[in-house]
């Protein structure tokens, strides 16, 4: 197979589409077949070569390309191609941002849903990693660490390099990735009693003006602070606010994992629950934009038949997005107590790909005397991918044009709107000041 010409390169410039993810059709789990269409997507990633710094899966890619015999992609042993697999974490930036071949291109290229299926071969054949089963749980890891008495104990293990330095000999761990603190006191219980009941909700273009808030399992157990933060936001401008019934992890994680099917078993926890919020007259946010975008895009592509996952994707928001909205038809209080100065603001991934644009930039903007640093890269998180061993290197890489942007700023504030993120830019700072979740800025703002 040839590497495609100039003349063939020019690309096309109509938006990109989707199309759904075909995981029931035998042939997805096909590894001869798998194993076509990866030589096909990356002998044109090979002849463009756009993405390079994007994620390491492309550097791999072309680096084994240059050192085969061949120097294209006929030359790479089909073995290696897990290399490549291996170094994608489904950010989707390739597709929404750099690659000019996605559909409706007669191409058809779709770099990470490829590598999903890949994810997903593998996970079938169990070539995955005990750790990788156990960080992906994310509902059972945070009840047992965010267990009343035990979250305190394990949060302070966490930071004991003996004690790390044992996590990567059993787990894969590395001793210098930052893990996340666990809540016993989480945001359900927070806020579960809490709704607000004072006013009457009033409309404003796509929102209702009622809010049931999909905590995520992160946002519940591991930074439940968030959580108050944006009902206190909300509520200031006139939003009524509760919570959902109950949260179960979104899925992301098993997603990135390849385990398509515990997916299906997330949705179909979650899909009723969000469904009956919405019946009630309630919009859905969620305060993670990977949360949110598992069901404003993955799962929506995953079930296109399931009206139930369609619904809730025309329902669900991101908060700023969901403020921007309402700030559009005149319903956002722009009275503001605090300026915050100069803040570096790192747009994650997730964020960018779901295409609404930077409300949380355009909402944090109208705080007077406040300039915004804008960092748009990516931090090289991905939730599971900066924690593991033989990738934390290569994550830290990767975020360093967002630390360097960030030192050089010299602010008064560092965000990101994802916590992990934020976190990730922490451990390159190692100054040590802490990221503030954008939702937090707008509350200090409001003088809440």
């Amino acid at each position: 197979m040839s590497a495609p010409t100039e003349s063939r390169r020019e690309g096309n410039l109509e938006a990109p589409t989707r199309h759904p993810l075909d995981w029931r059709n035998p042939e997805f789990y096909d590894e001869g077949a798998l194993f076509q269409e990866l030589e096909r997507i990356f002998d044109i990633c090979h002849g463009c070569r756009r993405c390079i710094s994007l994620c390491n899966s492309f550097p791999t890619l072309f680096d084994l390309v240059d050192d085969s015999e061949s120097m294209e992609v006929d030359g790479v042993k089909k073995e290696d191609y897990w290399q490549v697999v291996d170094h994608c974490y489904l950010c989707d930036l390739c597709y929404m941002t750099k690659c000019p071949y996605v559909p409706p291109h007669e191409w058809n290229l779709d770099f990470p849903h490829t590598m999903l299926r890949a994810k997903a071969v593998k996970f079938k054949k169990g070539e995955f990693k005990t750790r990788d089963r156990i960080l992906t749980s994310t509902d059972a890891v945070g009840a047992l660490a965010g267990a009343p008495g035990l979250a305190p104990i394990v949060n302070a293990v966490n930071r004991i390099g003996l004690f790390r330095q044992g996590l990567q000999f059993v787990l894969g761990v590395h001793p210098k990735a930052l893990l996340p603190e666990y809540h016993s006191n989480t945001a359900r219980k927070r806020l579960g009693g809490h709704r607000t009941t004072v006013g009457t909700p009033e409309a404003a273009g796509r929102t209702t003006g009622r809010v049931a808030l999909f905590a995520t399992c992160y946002g519940n157990r591991n930074e439940p602070h968030i959580a108050e933060d944006l009902f206190k936001v909300f509520e200031h401008n006139g939003i009524q606010m509760t919570l959902v019934e109950k949260e179960q992890c979104c899925g992301m994680p098993k997603l990135e994992l390849g385990d398509l099917e515990a997916v299906e078993q997330a949705k179909n926890a979650n899909i009723p629950v969000l469904l009956a919020a919405i019946d009630a007259g309630y919009d859905i946010v969620a305060p993670v934009p990977s949360c949110a975008l598992m069901f404003k895009q993955e799962l929506p592509l995953m079930f296109p038949e399931d009206a139930g996952v369609q619904k809730v994707k025309q329902h669900m928001f991101d908060p700023f997005e969901y403020l921007a909205l309402r700030h559009r038809e005149g319903r956002l209080d722009t009275g503001f107590k605090q300026s915050l100065g100069k803040v570096s603001y790192h747009v994650p991934c997730h964020l960018r790909v779901q295409n609404i644009g930077l409300k949380t930039r355009d909402i944090l903007s109208l705080v007077p005397d406040t300039t915004l640093d804008v960092i748009e890269r990516c931090s090289g998180h991905d939730g599971t991918y900066a924690v593991k061993s033989e990738y934390h290197d290569i994550s830290m890489k990767i975020c360093r044009p967002v630390v360097r942007k960030v030192q050089e700023a010299e602010c008064d504030h560092y965000s990101s709107d994802c916590p992990m993120a934020g976190h990730q830019i922490e451990n390159g700072l190692q100054d040590q000041r802490k990221p503030e979740h954008p939702m937090t800025l707008l509350r200090i703002a409001y003088g809440l």
